[in-house]
């Protein structure tokens, strides 16, 4: 019979200690679908052929964590570490994530017990036509109510609040990488606007030099005053080509200052101490994505959010379901009372006129189940079921989509970085013909055997061939970055610095959105 008593008392202590933990279902059952992660539906391989590269990378995100690094331009990682302190859009993300951890402690509170405690005094005096008595009341009292999960509404709301709470982490990471890409770009482009002006000055000095060779031939009477005007003209075209670079260029710092908070005059600064690489852009080494095109896309943080939204849709239908059935509350409550009367001779006629004062001591609990049962709501609960479920073939279809859209900006980058490579050496060929061709028409105008005319056309054609070289250089790395971005590109503070999100310190901590 001991023994028999025992085993009663360890099940009973097991069943509170599970209930208490919050096991990882319902009592009972535990209803609504179990998640199943969605198959990204994407080919085996990647369609668009790649240039055999320096070295590859092989689908993994560490490989991608410190892209920056690759430009060796220490200007840009203070620059992309300024802008991610100001950023709203990373604000905003992190304050998502702090919202969605707040609703992952709800969540885990409706399954554990709830205790609440009220204290209060009262003090009154009453009368029935004779003196007067007072009546004082001190009370204090202890409310326990709890909830226990029959059905799995609660741990699969538990499951919802974790899947929200991953999806807003991945999310802000997705935020912080396309603001370190809206930088990189923003300064690649500054950057390229720099090289045009060096490209733009060297053509106005060519031009004035022309220009003056011109006029003073044709104050000796030796070039005709048409010739003098065509000059004049080519050299006035030159300067207002470099002051609308000039004004191009303002505008890109202007767009630095707002990414970054920094003031204009310290963007100005930081740019001016690198005035003898500005007009050289990077040259960051080439990659070749080795891995599928799933193990690559998989590791996108937009990806791994939609799926994670898909894992929360999931869990909400069986909290839509469990509201069908019944629900299972336990309550209690301790009340401890201390009054004390005194006056009492106006209420005892044995007292004669004696002044009397009591005190009492009182002590009231209670303590039993509550079981609701849902009978009739005009099937309003199994709406909410069907909508879910709604919600949740949505969601599988945003995570498809977002997977096709991936897929689509790794290709695209992929042709990006294929063209700009292949056309590189026919434009650099190019160019060196048109140069050619213009030192050799500007030697047969000096020597007087050329006319004005060819020689500018020459100076045109080999102005728009050093542009477009220098358009295709900044392609290439445009194209660089998008593909890093595109094949899961992650972000670290290049200067060190803790991430703006305050993360917990126990990675197992289920409050943190991070898997252990």
């Amino acid at each position: 019979m001991v023994d028999k008593a025992q085993k009663g008392q360890r099940c009973l202590l097991s069943l509170l200690i599970g209930l208490l933990e919050g096991c990882s279902g319902g009592l009972l059952t535990t209803v609504g679908p179990d998640y199943v992660a969605p198959e990204p539906l994407t080919s085996k391989k990647w369609q668009t052929p790649q240039l055999e590269p320096l070295k590859a990378h092989a689908a993994n995100p560490k490989d991608l964590q410190g892209w920056w690094q690759q430009f060796n331009d220490p200007e840009l990682s203070r620059f992309l570490s300024a802008a991610q302190r100001v950023s709203s859009s990373v604000a905003e993300a992190r304050a998502r994530i702090e919202e969605a951890r707040a609703g992952m402690v709800s969540a885990q509170a409706q399954g554990l017990p709830r205790l609440d405690t009220q204290v209060d005094m009262l003090r009154a005096r009453t009368t029935f036509g004779t003196p007067p008595f007072d009546w004082t009341r001190y009370q204090a009292g202890l409310q326990a109510n709890w909830e226990v999960d029959l059905f799995g509404g609660i741990a699969r709301q538990k499951e919802a609040a974790r899947g929200q709470l991953e999806s807003r982490h991945a999310n802000w990471h997705d935020a912080r990488v396309a603001l370190a890409v809206e930088v990189a770009n923003a300064y690649v482009d500054f950057r390229y606007c720099a090289l045009l002006m060096e490209i733009n000055e060297k053509d106005a000095r060519s031009r004035q030099a022309s220009s003056k060779l011109v006029d003073l031939a044709g104050q000796a009477g030796l070039r005709p005053p048409a010739e003098v005007a065509l000059a004049t003209a080519s050299f006035l075209e030159s300067e207002e080509n470099l002051m609308r670079q000039q004004g191009l260029c303002d505008r890109s710092i202007k767009g630095l200052v707002a990414l970054t908070g920094l003031s204009e005059a310290e963007v100005r600064s930081r740019l001016k101490s690198k005035s003898s690489s500005l007009a050289h852009l990077p040259d960051p080494p080439p990659f070749k994505l080795k891995g599928l095109p799933i193990e690559t896309i998989l590791q996108r943080p937009d990806v791994a959010a939609a799926e994670q939204q898909v894992a929360e849709a999931s869990a909400r239908i069986g909290v839509e379901e469990a509201r069908r059935y019944p629900r299972l509350s336990l309550t209690g409550n301790i009340t401890p009372q201390l009054q004390s009367v005194s006056g009492m001779s106006a209420l005892s006629p044995y007292a004669a006129g004696a002044q009397m004062a009591s005190t009492y001591f009182a002590n009231t609990w209670s303590f039993g189940p509550t079981l609701t049962m849902p009978i009739f709501d005009a099937g309003k609960r199994l709406a909410d079921v069907e909508a879910a479920q709604i919600q949740f073939e949505a969601a599988k279809t945003r995570f498809q989509s977002t997977v096709r859209t991936a897929v689509k900006e790794v290709e695209v980058a992929l042709i990006r970085l294929k063209t700009a490579a292949e056309r590189w050496p026919t434009a650099s060929d190019a160019l060196k013909g048109y140069e050619q061709n213009f030192r050799a028409t500007d030697q047969l105008y000096r020597a007087g055997f050329g006319n004005l005319l060819e020689l500018e056309q020459a100076r045109r054609q080999a102005l728009n061939a050093r542009r477009t070289l220098a358009e295709l250089e900044q392609e290439r790395v445009a194209a660089w970055i998008a593909l890093y971005r595109a094949a899961g590109g992650g972000w670290q503070d290049p200067e060190g610095q803790q991430p703006a999100l305050p993360l917990r310190d126990d990675p197992k901590n289920p409050l943190t959105g991070q898997k252990s």
